[in-house]
């Protein structure tokens, strides 16, 4: 008999611990929760939101350091927004690194204004200018002139740098330069062909006894060959006469 009643005993024990310990577990075990939008939010703000939704909040750091995002705003989660979850499910939220890390400022001089904002962009840098400079060398149009920090100084992400980039000068049509044609050695028409031709004009036309040279030929001329010189600027021109005397006009 007493076998009897410790068997019945048991056997309500057994009731209650399943219905106490079980039954919850197996319960709770089919429920699942959907993961709110935390992103943009502060930290603690998230982990508000999360609470109430009946999970947990782990904090991680971005691999890389963002400029212009606050230190305690959330950038990122995981599981993403609207997953279904376990209750009690941890969610972790991304926050920017807390050390700005360093950089060697590299050299932008020659590059187009494209590539310096792409490199200062990849370091983290904030781009706080670019300013023009008139230029007449076609090779250094839309391309960096200098830099705010110079090449090689060490400076930490999220610093501002600046340059300069080249735009060719667009001069009047009068105004334009051209590089004076170098005429010594041929003769006086030769001379004012090629001249005329690179859009120079003759100027004064001097003569000199020479008993080497061929009469009519250029010793000299002002300015000189290759000077960089205004559209229309008269050239002076020295030729070589056999008759001894020295003439102008």
């Amino acid at each position: 008999m007493k076998k009897v009643l410790i068997y019945i005993v048991l056997f309500f024990v057994a009731i209650v611990a399943i219905d106490k310990l079980l039954l919850p577990y197996y319960t709770e075990s089919g429920k699942e929760t959907v993961v709110p939008d935390v992103r943009n939010m502060t930290y603690d703000n998230a982990v508000r939101t999360l609470r109430s939704a009946g999970l947990k909040a782990m904090k991680s750091y971005n691999v890389r350091y963002l400029p212009n995002v606050p230190p305690d705003q959330v950038i990122d989660q995981v599981p993403a927004p609207s997953s279904l979850v376990k209750p009690g499910r941890s969610v972790y939220l991304v926050l920017n690194r807390q050390d700005k890390p360093s950089y060697a400022m590299p050299d932008l001089a020659g590059r187009t204004e494209n590539e310096a904002r792409q490199e200062l962009e990849r370091l983290g840098m904030v781009i706080s200018g670019v300013q023009t400079q008139a230029v007449s060398d076609p090779d250094q149009d839309g391309r960096v002139l200098s830099q705010s920090v110079p090449p090689e100084v060490v400076i930490k992400s999220g610093s501002q740098v600046s340059f300069i980039v080249g735009m060719l000068e667009q001069e009047p049509t009068g105004m334009m330069r051209v590089i004076v044609s170098d005429v010594l050695g041929m003769s006086l028409d030769q001379a004012r062909g090629v001249l005329v031709r690179n859009g120079l004009s003759i100027g004064r036309i001097s003569y000199e006894r020479s008993t080497l040279l061929v009469p009519d030929t250029v010793i000299s001329q002002e300015p000189s060959a290759n000077a960089m010189v205004q559209s229309g600027e008269p050239v002076d021109l020295s030729v070589a006469a056999d008759d001894g005397s020295r003439s102008e006009y």
